[in-house]
């Protein structure tokens, strides 16, 4: 039994339907997608379909989409993680003041960014399932106390919020640098992660339990699903999916601040819903999450290629998110009530 199969709308039919089709849960952020990219087309000109154009909106769906992913399962399995915003600074102040401040080798920075966003990672995992706070406010906890301990942390031993950072090696060059100097190396990470969650989640038994885990979390422990080490699991993965990305922007910029990080938590979490995931949980597709993400950077991006008073830009962004939320919710709607014709 598929991954697929434990959710309305993510079952593998085995002959084509284009009704079938439409009523996936990708299908609504698809078309969603379709449309701003036209409307952006239409009033962005020509200068919204250049290379530098497409460059700017890739950029930002990578790193965003890095995280998304993760964010997507959590609300899936009926969790949430808030603690990325702190979990990307924290991350490039930890390489920055390993391999910048201290001058240590740049893979030893490197591990300990990604080590920080593990051990974030359990400690969100085990407060959750350990106790009966609810995860929302785990990780608003974690979230705060990770970016005083950063911000503290970075005074004491820098004297300064903001650290240099400069390697020229082949970390740089895998994790850090430009492809023909626009689009980011984070890119390819996307689309590497993007093939490896389709799988991870639509065609493993891992994807199963997830789904089965947001539908009714006790029942899905009382059929042998080891919930409690998948959701700490989840949660490991979510913060280090933010580490990466917080390790590669400190790379690719060469300097790491404090301040930065906080956009990805709502940002994330609009990407996800926008590409059909629930939050209540149940419910989503790896793909639908991969098409939000893109349209909120489509989105984020176009509105300044338009003629349009840059003052009523927040308003028109927020109009065209909320159409394509609003056509998820048709799409769910219809995945939730189809029923394949019998022959």
């Amino acid at each position: 039994m598929s991954a697929q199969s434990a959710a309305p709308g993510v079952a593998r039919a085995s002959n084509f339907s284009l009704g079938g089709l439409l009523r996936r849960p990708e299908a609504g952020a698809l078309l969603g997608l379709v449309a701003v990219f036209v409307f952006f087309t239409i009033f962005g000109g020509t200068g919204f379909l250049t290379p530098d154009s497409a460059a700017g909106w890739l950029n930002i769906a990578a790193n965003l989409g890095m995280v998304a992913f993760p964010i997507g399962l959590l609300m899936i399995a009926g969790e949430l993680d808030v603690s990325i915003g702190s979990m990307i600074p924290a991350s490039s102040m930890t390489i920055a003041i390993v391999s910048g401040h201290y001058q240590q080798n740049i893979w030893l920075g490197v591990a300990a960014a990604l080590g920080v966003g593990v051990l974030v990672g359990l400690v969100n995992g085990f407060l959750v399932v350990r106790t009966a706070v609810p995860s929302f406010i785990v990780t608003l906890g974690t979230l705060f106390a990770t970016a005083g301990f950063v911000l503290g942390l970075s005074v004491l031993l820098t004297g300064s919020t903001s650290v240099v950072i400069n390697s020229d090696g082949v970390a740089k060059q895998i994790f850090g640098s430009f492809i023909d100097q626009t689009f980011q190396v984070m890119i390819f990470w996307w689309l590497l992660a993007t093939a490896i969650y389709i799988y991870f989640i639509h065609y493993s038994h891992y994807g199963n339990w997830i789904f089965a885990m947001g539908g009714d979390k006790e029942s899905a422990r009382n059929a042998g699903i080891p919930t409690r080490k998948l959701t700490i699991m989840l949660y490991v993965l979510s913060s280090t999916s933010a580490a990466f990305v917080g390790m590669c922007q400190a790379l690719l910029f060469n300097v790491a601040q404090v301040s930065v990080g906080q956009s990805f938590i709502f940002n994330s979490i609009i990407s996800v819903v926008v590409g059909g995931v629930l939050l209540t949980g149940g419910f989503g597709s790896i793909i639908g999450i991969f098409f939000g993400t893109i349209t909120f950077a489509v989105v984020n991006q176009g509105i300044y290629f338009t003629s349009f008073d840059r003052n009523w830009s927040s308003l028109i962004i927020g109009i065209l998110l909320l159409i394509a939320v609003l056509m998820n919710n048709t799409f769910r709607k219809m995945a939730l009530t189809y029923a394949p014709k019998k022959k």
